[in-house]
């Protein structure tokens, strides 16, 4: 099953009060999040700038050397590189709830399935598991399960601390602006890949990484993919 071409829409996330730690079961490991406190936060003038006086995300895309992933799965595996990059580094696990931003303390991908015979989309969700086995089973159920469905988004009780993965596996591009309107307070990131291709002996896939400003910087985004790139290396030592 591949694959849509499209990322997930922005859902309200999950208030906590302020200076609190609240913890609940939303999937089978235990998650946290932790809200910051922004009169201490060394990012506070940055963030109120790119969130309130100059809305600002921007997308980066780069073209990620996945020959150490020949012979896997592509779609699985870039799911499981991804999260675990994400949950290595917390500008890319920080949220906007109703009543302040804060940090998960892990996440999980929310991705497309395509349906082959209506030409159409779904979204669904996977529990991570540090162990990509457990992780590849997982995500082979769900798709199972849904990869049939009609509708937009099959698999209920989606929870908050997800992040969005799309692919277009059809299509090799160079550059992939995603638009995401409404009031901008959307911070949590979005991937987009694209087809692969071989150029000088080596397997690429185009990746763009779109994130906001206002806790993301172009240093943090560098650093999530030089680790995901030397995952991407180390991947078939892993499994």
């Amino acid at each position: 099953m591949k694959p849509a071409a499209t990322a997930a829409g922005f859902c309200l996330i999950r208030s906590f009060a302020a200076g609190q730690r609240r913890l609940f079961y939303g999937v089978r490991r235990l998650m946290s999040f932790q809200p910051i406190d922004i009169e201490q936060w060394k990012r506070k003038e940055y963030y109120e700038h790119y969130l309130r006086e100059v809305v600002c995300t921007y997308s980066l895309t780069v073209h990620l050397d996945i020959t150490a992933l020949e012979g896997q799965r592509l779609y699985p595996a870039m799911l499981w590189l991804l999260t675990a990059s994400v949950n290595e580094m917390e500008e890319f696990r920080t949220s906007l709830t109703a009543e302040g931003v804060g940090v998960y303390s892990d996440m999980h991908p929310s991705y497309t399935i395509f349906n082959r015979e209506n030409k159409n989309f779904s979204v669904i969700w996977t529990e991570f598991h540090s162990d990509y086995h457990a992780f590849l089973k997982a995500y082979e159920r769900d798709v199972n399960r849904y990869g049939a469905s009609t509708r937009f988004m099959p698999k209920e009780n989606k929870p908050d601390n997800t992040f969005d993965v799309s692919m277009l596996p059809w299509t090799a591009f160079t550059s992939c602006n995603l638009n995401v309107y409404g009031d901008g307070r959307h911070l949590l990131p979005i991937f987009t890949m694209g087809k692969a291709s071989v150029e000088n002996g080596k397997k690429r896939l185009p990746l763009a990484v779109q994130v906001h400003h206002a806790v993301c910087d172009g240093y943090h985004v560098g650093k999530f993919l030089e680790n995901l790139q030397t995952q991407i290396a180390r991947f078939p030592a892993q499994i």
